[in-house]
């Protein structure tokens, strides 16, 4: 069994272009994918651990994966996954690998399709509220996928966030960007509103904030629940992830992004409409991408000899007790 560290992950310079790929490829052939719950524990101290199972059935081989994510408060980066990527078909265990850096970029590829298949035509302004890492690869998979379109990038003051943000893309001469103080002045007055931001107490804006035609991608889903009773449409990635939110009985439309890119539910039918999208995140796109990283090392026979192995001294013997 390999390790593949996020080291060995980086040095493959996989392109945003191919992230948007591999969401789309998923989100399109989730029919075809196990996805059962995951599961979720909390401990004292707001230590958490999720369990994320999933499995991608193919011609070819099939692809069984498990990613835990841990959050410890007082580690530095306190969030931390790892996936475990098996052959589906013998059982084999492949790799164990560093999920932060997929984690990351399958959330932004995600947020970056649910912008490309829901927002409006013509969408040029853009809020973002929260500007870290999620926020960089959703802008960076979003500028690949909508490439040549200009976007007016309204970005929400914190810290120096913006600042650094701003520097990030500084050689993309289609971005142009602008900072504000206040979150209504970022959603006001949007096509598309980004939420990277990982808590908000309550909900950030009044109703009469949100423009028609606006499209809101909530990443982490707060701050926005007062957009469930009147928005038009709501889309999720997984109905499971979203049934038990308390409004869910009261959105006016509902489908899943899935039913909507193969034709079995209509997406967005004019540009007046609101739409909000819960994209809460499915194993199957960490599975997917493993998959695909692992296959990518393993056709350069110079990267993939390099890679560290773990012997785990499994047992031989059928009986061996």
């Amino acid at each position: 069994m390999k390790i593949i560290t996020f080291d060995d992950v980086s040095k493959l310079n996989i392109s945003p272009s191919e992230c948007f790929e591999w969401v789309s490829e998923m989100i399109l052939r989730k029919g075809d994918t196990l996805l059962p719950p995951k599961t979720h524990m909390n401990m004292p101290g707001n230590i958490f651990c999720n369990v994320m199972p999933g499995m991608i059935s193919g011609d070819g081989a099939s692809d069984l994966g498990v990613k835990v994510v841990t959050r410890y408060p007082d580690r530095r980066p306190s969030l931390d996954s790892k996936i475990l990527l098996l052959n589906a078909d013998s059982g084999e265990f492949l790799a164990l690998m560093d999920g932060n850096w997929i984690t990351a970029m399958r959330t932004g590829a995600v947020a970056a399709h649910s912008i490309m298949h829901l927002a409006k035509t013509d969408f040029s302004k853009i809020g973002m509220i929260g500007l870290g890492n999620t926020a960089r690869a959703t802008l960076l998979v979003l500028a690949a996928a909508a490439s040549g379109r200009k976007l007016d990038i309204k970005l929400l003051k914190y810290k120096d966030q913006a600042e650094l943000f701003i520097e990030r893309f500084s050689g993309y001469d289609d971005l142009h960007f602008s900072v504000v103080d206040d979150v209504r002045d970022v959603v006001k007055g949007s096509d598309v509103v980004i939420s990277c931001a990982t808590y908000f107490e309550d909900d950030i804006c009044t109703d009469d904030c949100f423009d028609e035609g606006v499209l809101v991608v909530p990443v982490h889903t707060r701050g926005f629940t007062n957009c469930d009773l009147f928005f038009d449409k709501v889309f999720a990635d997984d109905t499971g992830h979203v049934d038990h939110f308390k409004n869910f009985s009261k959105f006016r439309y509902y489908a899943e992004v899935s039913d909507v890119v193969n034709g079995r539910s209509p997406g967005r039918e004019n540009d007046s409409e609101r739409i909000l999208a819960y994209n809460i995140g499915l194993s199957i796109h960490d599975v997917n991408y493993a998959a695909h990283i692992y296959r990518m090392m393993k056709e350069k026979p110079e990267v993939f000899d390099a890679l560290g192995d773990a012997d785990m001294h499994d047992p031989v013997d059928k009986f061996w007790i």
